[in-house]
C-alpha cells in the first residue's frame, strides 16, 4: 500500500493577527486542492514551530516554505529545525517566488489598485541580507517588467536599500509624475504598512488572501511528492 506525503505549510510568523489568519487562509485553500493533510508551521516569531509539527507528525512529509526569497529561513533555518525534529527524510521544495502563479497574482493586485501604463513601477520586498536571496527579488522584478512592458525597481522594507520610500522619492526626482508600488510580500503587517507609507500614488495589496498562492503552493508540492510506501 502506498500513500502520498502530508504537506507541512512553511510560513514565516507575525505578531500582526490578519497576517496570522492568511496563514491559516492559505494552509486551508491548499489543503482544498492538494486533498492531503495539510499542517500549518512558523520559521519565526510565531508557535508552532516548524521543528515541533514535523516531529510530532509521524509519515512522510513535504514541506513547502511560504517565502518569496530563498533567503536564510529557506535555506538554514528550516532545513536545520527539520535536522533537529530528527525529519531528515522530509522532503524540502523550493520557495515560491518563482512560481508564475505569484508573479501573475503581483501583476492583477498592482492592476487592481490603480497603476496605469506609463507609472514607474517599484517592487516592495520584505529584504535580505542573502545575496542569492536578493538575486531571486530581482529576478521576481525582472519578470515584472516583462508582463508590464515597464522597468520594475525592487525595494525593501527593512534589511538592505533602497528603502520603498527612497525608490518612490528617486523617481519623483528623475521626473515621474506617478509611482505604482506592486507588493511582493504575502500578508498584511508592518512591511506592507511600510509600504503604504512610502509615498508612492498606488500601492497594491499583499499577495494573499488569493487563490493564486495556494495553487503556487500545491504545485510545488506536486512537484516533489510521490507515493511513500506505509
Amino acid at each position: 500500500m502506498q500513500r502520498r506525503p502530508a504537506l507541512l505549510l512553511a510560513v514565516h510568523g507575525t505578531r500582526d493577527p490578519r497576517g496570522t489568519a492568511v496563514a491559516h487562509s492559505l494552509a486551508l485553500r491548499t489543503a482544498e486542492l492538494v486533498r492531503v493533510p495539510t499542517l500549518l508551521a512558523f520559521a519565526d516569531v510565531r508557535e508552532p514551530s516548524v521543528g515541533r509539527v514535523a516531529a510530532a507528525h509521524p509519515g512522510p512529509l513535504v514541506v513547502v516554505p511560504a517565502f518569496l526569497a530563498a533567503g536564510y529561513h529557506v535555506r538554514t533555518d528550516i532545513p536545520d529545525a527539520l535536522v533537529r525534529a530528527g525529519r531528515t527524510d522530509a522532503v524540502l521544495t523550493p520557495a515560491l517566488g518563482g512560481h508564475p502563479a505569484v508573479r501573475d497574482t503581483a501583476v492583477r493586485r498592482l492592476r487592481r489598485a490603480g497603476y496605469r501604463p506609463g507609472d514607474a513601477v517599484v517592487l516592495g520586498c520584505a529584504g535580505t541580507s542573502d545575496p542569492r536571496a536578493l538575486a531571486d527579488l530581482h529576478r521576481a522584478a525582472d519578470a515584472l517588467a516583462a508582463r508590464l512592458d515597464t522597468p520594475v525597481h525592487p525595494a525593501f522594507a527593512s534589511t538592505c536599500g533602497p528603502s520603498v520610500a527612497d525608490r518612490v522619492a528617486e523617481l519623483r526626482a528623475a521626473g515621474h509624475r506617478r509611482v505604482a508600488v506592486a507588493s511582493w510580500l504575502l500578508a498584511p503587517g508592518l512591511f506592507q504598512r511600510r509600504l503604504a507609507a512610502s509615498g508612492a500614488d498606488v500601492v497594491a495589496d499583499p499577495l494573499c488572501p488569493d487563490p493564486a498562492p495556494a495553487r503556487a503552493v500545491a504545485a510545488r508540492y506536486r512537484e516533489a511528492a510521490v507515493p511513500l510506501p506505509v
